[in-house]
């Protein structure tokens, strides 16, 4: 009685859409059209001869590394600030998390109206616009994204800080640990779940990146920060490929799922228990 509703929602919006999306990746449909025509694995000879979405997905990925690796290195270490002791924590921590309440469409807009027209105004940043360089571009998608999801993976942090037992820290302290010490050889192993989640939650969510792309640098200039995901949109609706469209939106999916199982297989064999 409980569980019935839920599951039933799951199954009619998760399910058995995967499924007939799969089945969609072996016709040619258009997206409009009434009728489709089945062809068998075409679309996925199809996608491995796709040069532009091969490309899109190495640039997904150096834009995965670089945003996972910022985000829960500033994550971390501001949660160790922030568990210090030091004034205001309450108030600094509910100002980190902020960012992560703005949604990615209008989170573009703003941002692009700093890159575009506060930043070019300062002596100390170039005329040009950071939006206006191949390069640049990308790592202004990577500033936003990391500002963005710091503050989240903070709290997650600060609880797995918080929730090392004090015992473990006192007797430390008695056998005449350091500070540092007792961050590397007793807090780190006991939160390693934290981290687990962390890089789990960055991963998924800057693979899936979109409404930022979109809003932000709409893949430009030149393709050079078009993401997989806007690629595998613009196929299937703009272009309307959609069979082929769905197939790369599968193999997306397979390498994303390959890549979290590895993540977490990696992260999982470092836990320890208390």
């Amino acid at each position: 009685m409980f569980a019935g509703p839920s599951m039933a929602a799951f199954l009619l919006f998760v399910i058995i859409p995967f499924f007939y999306g799969i089945y969609l990746t072996m016709t040619n449909w258009d997206g409009i059209a009434a009728t489709k025509t089945f062809v068998g694995i075409q679309n996925y000879i199809a996608l491995f001869h796709d040069t532009e979405f091969w490309g899109s997905i190495l640039l997904t990925f150096k834009y995965v590394i670089a945003v996972v690796s910022l985000t829960n290195v500033i994550a971390f270490l501001l949660a160790v600030l922030l568990t210090s002791g030091i004034r205001g924590e309450s108030f600094l921590r509910a100002g980190f998390f902020t960012p992560n309440l703005i949604g990615g469409i209008v989170l573009g807009f703003i941002w692009q109206f700093i890159f575009n027209r506060v930043l070019t105004t300062l002596p100390i940043f170039p005329e040009k616009s950071m939006l206006g360089g191949e390069i640049s571009a990308f790592w202004a998608m990577v500033i936003v994204q990391v500002w963005k999801e710091s503050g989240y993976m903070l709290l997650i942090y600060i609880a797995g800080l918080v929730g090392v037992s004090q015992d473990y820290i006192e007797a430390a302290k008695i056998d005449g640990a350091t500070s540092s010490q007792i961050l590397t050889r007793i807090r780190l192993p006991l939160m390693m779940q934290s981290f687990t989640i962390c890089f789990f939650l960055t991963l998924s969510t800057t693979f899936k990146v979109y409404d930022l792309n979109l809003s932000l640098t709409e893949g430009g200039p030149y393709n050079s920060t078009k993401m997989a995901v806007m690629t595998i949109i613009d196929k299937a609706f703009t272009y309307h490929e959609y069979g082929e469209g769905q197939a790369e939106a599968f193999a997306f999916f397979i390498i994303m799922l390959i890549v979290a199982l590895i993540q977490l297989k990696v992260t999982s064999r470092k836990e320890v228990e208390a």
